[in-house]
């Protein structure tokens, strides 16, 4: 499919919901993503991250110059980190997300308003109608979260599931869990400068 450009990932200085917030991420949060992504437990379904302190730190001053992805640190209102998530591999109307991983002492309602923010962001402020994105398939906890959303598998190979999931069903679950996220994100914009 043929990207069209009136759909573009933005990247955001800070997106904020009912509890959480989403902040772009920066070269300063290196060691924070490194303690989630090299946590055993809380990594098993990611992709291997090595644990070079220096790599991440170059990943994220590579990224703090990309424009086709938004990475966000999630966080309380109050500024304590949480987790990440990750925005990115726009097809068309369509968003990929992931990337998604939260500490092991978050509140327990965390993952649905993440979840919920992320398709606010995506859709009320990016414009996107559906998302894509996939799941390893031992990650069942995930991909039935996934599902509950009204997420439609559509392929899988021996390590992943693949889902879509339409702008109707999207709107669906932000109606149906409005307690975790009763209004639309508000977004700061990261001012950008473009040479």
């Amino acid at each position: 499919m043929v990207n069209d450009d009136s759909f573009v990932i933005r990247k955001a200085l800070k997106v904020r919901g009912k509890s959480l917030a989403f902040r772009n991420a920066a070269v300063g949060d290196a060691e924070f993503i490194l303690s989630l992504r090299t946590d055993e437990d809380r990594s098993r379904y990611l992709s291997y991250t090595s644990p070079d302190l220096r790599a991440q730190q170059d990943w994220l001053a590579k990224y703090a110059e990309a424009s086709d992805q938004a990475y966000f640190i999630i966080e309380s209102l109050a500024g304590e980190p949480l987790g990440t998530v990750r925005l990115y591999d726009p097809k068309g109307d369509s968003f990929c997300w992931g990337s998604w991983i939260l500490k092991r002492d978050r509140p327990s309602w965390a993952a649905m308003e993440s979840a919920l923010m992320v398709y606010s962001y995506a859709v009320d402020h990016l414009g996107f109608h559906r998302s894509h994105f996939d799941v390893r398939k031992g990650n069942e906890k995930v991909w039935t979260f996934h599902e509950r959303f009204g997420a439609v598998r559509v392929a899988e190979n021996e390590l992943d599931y693949f889902y879509e999931l339409g702008l109707d069903a999207i709107r669906a679950s932000l109606a149906k869990y409005r307690r975790y996220l009763p209004e639309s994100v508000s977004v700061e914009w990261l001012n950008t400068v473009s040479n």
